[in-house]
């Protein structure tokens, strides 16, 4: 019986060192997810209504930009853009999603662009590109974020 309490006493007392784990700090486990995350891609993608019903993600997105580049074109189409700029045939918007759901357009120009009124066309564009319908912002890990994406717009077609 001695020799059971001895040998209990041992096994208590060298179970210790399994109890003596290093937590790791809350710091370096932030750090490593962080590291992590991809945040140069969203979990999802910004969507309209008409594109909801695609489970397909490369789908999904690639039908929600058709969509945006056939309204930005639709709304552009009735200005005076190839009027006043006849030779301009395409120009690419940067298109802003914020996480609430609204949307900002910027003409993007060459750099050393000084054929057209850079702030006439800007001022068209923010006219023009309004009443856009429902847009679902994209979502990283849960949460709406911020996208940007440049769309080459088709004004003149011949």
């Amino acid at each position: 019986m001695r020799q059971f309490y001895f040998l209990l006493v041992f096994i208590f007392l060298s179970s210790c060192q399994y109890f003596d784990k290093q937590v790791p700090s809350e710091k370096d486990l932030l750090q490593k997810e962080l590291n992590a995350i991809n945040w140069k891609e969203v979990d999802e993608f910004p969507s309209v209504v008409y594109c909801e019903k695609i489970e397909n993600k490369a789908q999904r997105k690639e039908c929600f930009f058709e969509v945006m580049t056939q309204l930005i074109q639709e709304k552009l189409a009735v200005d005076t853009l190839s009027v006043l700029y006849p030779e301009l045939d395409t120009i690419e918007v940067k298109v802003t999603i914020l996480p609430n759901a609204t949307l900002q357009f910027e003409p993007q120009f060459p750099k050393d662009s000084v054929a057209y009124d850079t702030i006439k066309i800007d001022s068209i564009l923010k006219a023009r590109l309004v009443d856009f319908p429902k847009i679902n912002p994209a979502i990283k890990r849960g949460i709406t974020v911020k996208t940007q994406f440049i769309l080459p717009v088709i004004i003149k077609v011949e």
